[in-house]
């Protein structure tokens, strides 16, 4: 069986990361790792995809895959809009790394307002939402989009961009 730590505390990244892994290699052990990111409670651009990189990394301890998971806000230059941006990082004992993303959303202009005045949006959503622990349940995107994507699909789609180039190494080793 294969054995996946995930950087974190949250369950719904562990259930994520259990559906993509066991519909790509078959039976898969998925054990939550509390590690620190290295980057800020509310990251933004870069500090996203060095943070699912880092989780990744401290989570692989004695597994056969760490994974990383790190949501943040991408600054989008022609828009001029913040996207929430789902990255993900997976890193194999051989300390090869693959990443990737799922879809962005933007938030209402009242949340980026009070996170650009340094709350996170965690909390902010929890509060507009009135749901404690938002991000523990149907997340942000379950509440915006009424229900027709939660948290766990969303970050889904990140965990499956990551495993791309280990579906197909034939295309993307040398």
């Amino acid at each position: 069986m294969l054995r996946v730590h995930v950087g974190s505390n949250n369950p719904i990244k562990a259930q994520a990361v259990k559906n993509v892994f066991e519909r790509a290699f078959g039976p898969t052990e998925v054990r939550l790792v509390s590690v620190e990111s290295g980057v800020p409670v509310q990251p933004f651009n870069d500090d996203t995809a060095r943070g699912a990189c880092e989780r990744a990394k401290k989570a692989l301890l004695d597994a056969d895959f760490g994974v990383g998971i790190e949501a943040g806000l991408i600054w989008h230059k022609a828009l001029k809009l913040y996207f929430d941006v789902q990255f993900c990082a997976v890193v194999s004992r051989d300390g090869k790394l693959t990443i990737g993303h799922g879809s962005g959303f933007i938030y209402p202009p009242k949340v980026i307002e009070k996170v650009l005045a340094g709350r996170s949006v965690g909390d902010v959503m929890s509060e507009l939402a009135g749901i404690e622990k938002l991000g523990y349940k149907i997340g942000a995107i379950g509440y915006l989009s009424k229900g027709l994507l939660t948290r766990e699909e969303l970050t889904e789609q990140a965990v499956l961009m990551a495993l791309i180039p280990r579906l197909r190494p034939e295309l993307y080793e040398p």
